[in-house]
């Protein structure tokens, strides 16, 4: 559940925990940016998020922003290192809040992502980099679907 946050930006609870996980980046403040980091840390929760389903949040919530906007926001707070973008299918993405290095449940029945635990997933090999390059991540996407 997104935290209401109202068009006028009062200093709620999910307005200040915004803000401060924005302060953590070089990013300037916009009132956008501060009401979409609301939506997506306010209540203190990591959460994914597709750029669709944030606009549809931060519209419900009476905020004046496009979906380009929307899409530019999530891009800007991954490169600042406030997020992380998780692709599903090659042309899906998520967004998501927890930037530490973790396993995702992709669920194709209902389209949405969670996190899977860290604790149980093992990898013991992977493949040398090819010369003169080096691993910088591995993402595990786990998809799942009901049993027929």
């Amino acid at each position: 559940m997104m935290a209401k946050v109202g068009a006028d930006l009062t200093m709620t609870p999910a307005i200040e925990r915004g803000k401060s996980w924005l302060a953590r980046s070089d990013l300037r403040p916009t009132r956008q940016r501060v009401a979409l980091a609301a939506l997506l840390v306010g209540d203190g929760n990591n959460r994914h998020v597709t750029a669709e389903s944030l606009f549809a949040a931060a519209k419900g919530d009476g905020e004046q922003v496009s979906l380009a906007t929307v899409y530019n926001t999530l891009k800007a707070f991954c490169d600042a290192g406030l997020m992380q973008e998780v692709t599903v299918d090659g042309s899906r993405s998520y967004f998501d809040t927890n930037t530490h290095d973790h396993p995702h449940f992709f669920w194709e029945d209902e389209g949405h992502l969670t996190d899977a635990p860290s604790d149980q997933l093992v990898i013991t090999n992977l493949p040398e980099a090819p010369a003169g390059s080096e691993i910088a991540s591995v993402e595990v996407v786990i998809r799942l679907r009901k049993k027929s």
